[in-house]
């Protein structure tokens, strides 16, 4: 996520705590979903689509917010 704008992107973690939560904990559940759908790390599957739905709501209000800063910025 936001890979090609890495710099405006530690910005923004820097000056943004809620970016910077929502952020952290996406790339947390990316881990645990890719983990899982490797079947590295054992879940239900109740579970990883929980983790899946959370990790989804996190991209899109990370991407209001980038629009947000787009915008000024």
């Amino acid at each position: 996520m936001f890979e090609n704008q890495q710099n405006d992107v530690e910005v923004l973690i820097k000056s943004d705590a809620e970016f910077r939560s929502l952020y952290h904990r996406h790339q947390e559940l990316d881990g645990k979903v890719r983990d899982a759908e490797l079947g590295v790390l054992p879940m239900d599957d109740t579970t990883l689509h929980n983790m899946k739905k959370e990790k989804l709501r996190a991209k899109d209000k990370l991407t209001v917010l980038w629009e947000r800063y787009q915008a000024v910025h």
